[in-house]
């Protein structure tokens, strides 16, 4: 029992946890903010808004990793709430909730069919992987790109990791953090002065469903969720070796959209990004062991939740590099791994080429991004090449 408490209570899936749920919420907090704020939520509304996703997020997380014994971790849909932030603009508050309950039903119909898990099974695992290195390569670049601009918070932060990396494997990303918060407090990089306690009070809306708001944001919001999170989210999985099967994960975070929607919880999803720091070795080295990191971070959510408002104002006090630098290093081994898987077998090289570079290029077609396009063209290369073979 005790050994058990210290390996819940051990310092690097804590950590890989807190910094996952922090790399969320500071990369794309404020666009749920602007898809808020399309929506004409009020200051109460945004924060119900909150504490539904963390709620949803915890939960799910929470009960997905300790049922799978897998890193299970939800998100909710960032490019949904980029859509949300031009789509519900004119859209008054009912109607809103009535497109995110609507997108949310369909997912948890695509997961209770099985057609979601249908399709994955035909995607080769090197495709996966290219299509992994694709999304987080951005992350890897970004660290060096605000190595220039604060090259004393991100060069230290550079520079004591890569020796950290090799003799405290298990604590160098956590460590890392903690060099690259004290350097960033030094500089006064950190304001906390506009940080307030408060507690998020969940606000009831009723839904009201008008057609021209279910075509033109519902069902666009079920397909950027869809295709820009829940497929590189179960590639992210599948590249990392976890066979959970896709049907529950995909209907469990609808059913939680369902729920939670009409108290802000647009969209729930698989996460790809944050996922990935759950899955390195530095949140342990035993895979059958990083499911308690995806927990930790369900704690986190949980919390963020709560205090909804409050746990955002905090994490927007933190300099943007110290938050583009800690996700790039957190990221290199998995960005190197998922090169290495992609490439491995010749027979798929071209077509994991074609998928890496296409999901890394940003384009995005009808508002669906890059991840799905990428896997699209690299199911097609891979399609012609056995036909050509």
């Amino acid at each position: 029992m005790v050994s058990q408490i210290k390996k819940w209570l051990s310092f690097s899936p804590l950590a890989a946890g807190f910094i996952a749920v922090m790399v969320g919420y500071t990369s794309s907090a404020a666009i749920v903010f602007q898809a808020a704020a399309a929506a004409g939520a009020s200051p109460a509304q945004l924060a119900s808004w909150l504490w539904a996703l963390g709620l949803g997020m915890g939960l799910t997380c929470i009960g997905l990793s300790l049922y799978y014994k897998s890193p299970v971790l939800t998100a909710w849909s960032t490019p949904g709430a980029a859509l949300l932030a031009t789509g519900l603009m004119g859209v008054g508050m009912p109607q809103a909730i009535g497109a995110f309950l609507f997108a949310s039903a369909l997912i948890a119909l695509a997961g209770v069919s099985g057609g979601f898990e249908r399709i994955m099974r035909h995607v080769p695992r090197p495709l996966a992987a290219a299509m992994l290195a694709g999304v987080l390569l951005r992350f890897g670049l970004d660290l060096f790109a605000a190595l220039p601009r604060q090259g004393l918070l991100v060069g230290s932060m550079l520079v004591f990791f890569l020796p950290a990396r090799r003799f405290l494997p298990r604590y160098a990303v956590a460590l890392t953090l903690v060099l690259g918060l004290a350097v960033a407090a030094a500089q006064g990089g950190i304001h906390l002065s506009p940080v307030r306690l408060e507690l998020a009070r969940p606000q009831f809306v009723m839904p009201v469903f008008s057609l021209s708001t279910l075509i033109g944001v519902g069902l666009p919001l079920f397909i950027v969720t869809m295709a820009s999170q829940n497929v590189p989210g179960l590639a992210v999985l599948r590249a990392n070796g976890y066979a959970v099967p896709a049907s529950p994960l995909i209907g469990w975070t609808g059913l939680t959209g369902v729920l939670l929607a009409p108290f802000g919880g647009f969209s729930y999803n698989l996460a790809a990004i944050t996922a990935a720091i759950c899955m390195s070795r530095d949140a342990d080295p035993d895979p059958a062991q990083r499911y308690r990191a995806a927990v930790w971070a369900g704690v986190f959510y949980l919390v963020t939740g709560v205090f909804g408002a409050t746990v955002a104002q905090l994490f927007s006090a933190f300099p943007r590099a110290l938050i583009l630098a800690i996700a790039g290093l957190a990221l290199l081994g998995t960005i190197g791994n998922s090169l290495a898987s992609a490439l491995d077998e010749p027979a798929e090289r071209e077509a994991a080429l074609v998928t890496f570079l296409a999901t890394a290029s940003g384009l995005s077609l009808f508002g669906v991004g890059s991840a799905f396009w990428g896997l699209v063209l690299g199911l097609a290369t891979a399609w012609i090449n056995r036909k050509r073979g």
